[in-house]
């Protein structure tokens, strides 16, 4: 107890800075469980369904962008300056999604949303990697998965409740305050991390451009899916696609494409990982109130039991990364996911209890736990002095687009089953079908995730 209050993630001269992490993460969880919940009332209310999946793609996309230009910034001109941009961004989209009249108009919010949003993962990850050693590190990511477990455990309860009693616009607007006390309480910290000279060894930084170009084209791959004319699809798809890779490429460490081993195999880890999560994650509350005739607050329940389940998962790879190192404890997680997509199709299409979608998805959060934060200590590790808001960004990019890309997918099967006559169930059945494929993708890489370095670094008093 000793050694922890004088060198441990709480120590004096750290405890401003955790707490400021901890609160920010926070107000993530918050947003994002808090609106995925509302989500199936805000598309009935504003006849929307076929752009359901683009409310949360549009988020993530922008966020591509966000992400690049906080790792880049931060480099630069040290974290807070991109960090209090992006909050002030996110509070203008929440506004603007507050008062929305039309899907149309939500998912452009959703996407000023998402340029704040992506500022904040990348910040919490330079400050990390600056601030504490190696061996504090998975205590830390830890820590950071704690911090959801209020908004899990009261976030989608207080978002069906406002939802039911004032409007799901009030929802949106709730947020707001809470963006600005993180500004307050959170950006003081960051003003002792300047910025940091750069390894001469280190990767160029990140093109904006390059980042722009990345959403851009995986915007045109994710509006293809939903064409219904089979030439736009497939025209629209391949151009998306080709522009979005060539782009990629230049943001993500080399050989990411081909999981090279070490950090390139991580951030594809990565990528692949949050595919196949939030491919399903983003469908649960639909799948219960839509498709099984449930109630908003028990598809918020299971997202709730997800979240804690997540944090159990994550507190319990921390204290044995040191033992069994990221390889085994990546593709143990990858594969309890993969137990849980299975849980999920036996609930959405068959008549068991409703329930079943809280035990599905909490078998998927102790997968992430498991997977999500030793991924991010392997990339840290190896990340070149003052480039660590550049590897922190890759990291993140590869995070996002596979949840944008999954989400599309599931958005533009939900809307092709409607479309067509299915049973409500069949697209999304389909759809975890094909986030099984990435599971399976995702345990035959964990093994490329070895690097002596960090190894011998975590290991050290």
């Amino acid at each position: 107890m000793a050694s922890e209050s004088r060198d441990g993630v709480l120590a004096p001269h750290r405890r401003a800075t955790t707490i400021g992490l901890l609160l920010v993460i926070t107000l993530v969880g918050f947003e994002a469980l808090a609106i995925a919940t509302v989500m199936p009332k805000v598309s009935r209310d504003l006849n929307g369904i076929s752009l359901y999946g683009w409310v949360f793609s549009a988020f993530l996309l922008a966020q591509l962008v966000g992400i690049v230009v906080a790792g880049t910034s931060a480099d630069r001109y040290g974290p807070e300056r991109p960090f209090l941009i992006g909050l002030v961004l996110l509070a203008l989209g929440l506004i603007i999604g507050a008062l929305a009249p039309s899907m149309e108009v939500l998912v452009g919010a959703r996407a000023i949303q998402g340029l704040g949003a992506g500022v904040i993962p990348a910040v919490a990850y330079v400050v990390i990697g600056r601030s504490y050693p190696t061996h504090l590190q998975p205590r830390m990511f830890a820590m950071l998965s704690t911090a959801w477990v209020v908004p899990s455990l009261i976030g989608p309860a207080i978002a069906a409740v406002v939802a039911s009693a004032f409007g799901w616009r009030w929802v949106f607007a709730g947020i707001v305050p809470i963006v600005a006390i993180a500004a307050l309480l959170a950006a003081p910290p960051m003003r002792k991390l300047p910025p940091t000279d750069r390894s001469p060894d280190a990767e160029p930084p990140a093109s904006l451009a390059d980042a722009i170009q990345v959403a851009l084209g995986s915007g045109l791959f994710l509006g293809g899916l939903l064409a219904q004319n089979l030439f736009a699809l497939l025209a629209l798809c391949a151009i998306g696609g080709a522009i979005a890779l060539n782009a990629l490429r230049r943001l993500v460490p080399t050989g990411t494409l081909r999981a090279l081993p070490g950090t390139p195999a991580a951030v594809l880890s990565r990528g692949l990982l949050t595919f196949a999560f939030f491919g399903v994650d983003a469908f649960i509350t639909l799948a219960v109130a839509e498709v099984r005739g449930g109630s908003v607050a028990m598809g918020g329940f299971a997202l709730t039991v997800g979240a804690l389940c997540w944090t159990t998962g994550s507190w319990i790879q921390s204290h044995y990364v040191q033992r069994l190192h990221p390889p085994l404890l990546v593709r143990a997680g990858f594969a309890i996911i993969g137990v849980a997509i299975v849980l999920f199709c036996i609930a959405v299409s068959t008549s068991v209890s409703v329930f079943m979608f809280a035990v599905a998805w909490g078998v998927g959060g102790f997968g992430m736990g498991f997977a999500y934060a030793p991924i991010s200590l392997v990339v840290l590790g190896g990340a070149e002095k003052g480039s660590e808001g550049r590897s922190s960004s890759a990291l993140q990019l590869a995070d996002v687009l596979g949840c944008a890309i999954g989400i599309g997918i599931g958005g533009a099967l939900v809307a092709f089953g409607e479309r067509s006559g299915w049973s409500p169930s069949s697209g999304l059945v389909i759809n975890a079908c094909i986030d099984l494929v990435a599971v399976i993708a995702g345990v035959s890489i964990a093994s490329r995730l070895r690097t002596p370095p960090l190894a011998a670094q975590i290991q050290a008093p």
